[in-house]
């Protein structure tokens, strides 16, 4: 049986687990509201962190058809890929597709088989155009209710080098602690020689802080690609870093109160 995640143990990991998300959830596909549901869960492969929605049968219009069976490659959804050593391929169930006015959603939902989950089908993220909670957007995917993010100001002392110059030193960062992450100091830009930076095309979505734009930095004529990031239009969570710029710890010597990180 799937593990109920208010109950859940690290011991449990290895286990199809699910959890219910308490806030409305939507999808759509080219501006057509193909789900929406008030009792979603979240379900989680085993050993994966990061989850899909899975909602009641009823909440998708109009709703499933046609079995797809899934061996064949063209329509497996990326939740079953057999390359993945633990996706809800070792679990038995079925892929079925879901029609929309633009496109059918080939294998773009799964039902376990599974007790705890039955009425409800495992939707694929990427399948769909747009995801909200609430009237919220979501970007890259769900929200996990067990994660949380803390942007804390501080005064501990952040010095950043590349080789051995100073690239940042700054006594007012912004210590941003989410939950499974290493601890992340986003400094002023008035605290870093930008003069050293050159803004990037590397961009990358946070489901949590929304989408960040990276900079390489350049010293005695080396070049760091992507060797720091800043959120220039955060979502709610990440506002209080907007267009702060945090340093990537592997591609730079970064000291916090005289201690290395």
């Amino acid at each position: 049986m799937a593990i109920d995640m208010d109950r859940f143990t690290l011991s449990r990991l290895g286990e199809l687990r699910w959890c219910a998300m308490r806030r409305r959830v939507r999808a759509a596909v080219a501006g057509e509201t193909v789900v929406d549901s008030r009792d979603a869960l979240q379900v989680w492969e085993p050993y994966r962190v990061v989850g899909f929605y899975a909602v009641p049968v009823a909440d998708i219009s109009p709703g499933p058809v046609d079995p797809v069976a899934v061996a064949t490659a063209e329509h497996r959804p990326p939740i079953l890929t057999p390359d993945d050593a633990f996706g809800l391929h070792t679990c038995p169930g079925t892929a079925w597709t879901i029609p929309t006015t633009d496109h059918p959603l080939v294998a773009a939902a799964f039902s376990p088989d599974d007790p705890d989950l039955r009425g409800h089908v495992v939707l694929d993220w990427s399948a769909f155009d747009e995801w909200r909670e609430e009237e919220q957007t979501v970007v890259a995917h769900p929200h996990d209710p067990f994660k949380h993010i803390d942007c804390l100001e501080t005064s501990r002392h952040v010095v950043v080098r590349v080789d051995d110059v100073v690239v940042a030193e700054s006594n007012r960062p912004t210590l941003l602690l989410e939950t499974h992450l290493p601890p992340r100091h986003y400094l002023p830009r008035e605290d870093i020689r930008m003069d050293l930076l050159v803004a990037g095309d590397t961009h990358t979505t946070c489901a949590y802080k929304g989408h960040a734009s990276y900079w390489s930095a350049t010293v005695h004529g080396r070049t760091v690609a992507d060797v720091a990031w800043c959120y220039p239009d955060p979502l709610i969570d990440g506002e209080p870093v907007r267009d702060l710029i945090c340093f990537d710890d592997d591609r730079v010597d970064i000291t916090v109160d005289g201690i290395a990180g």
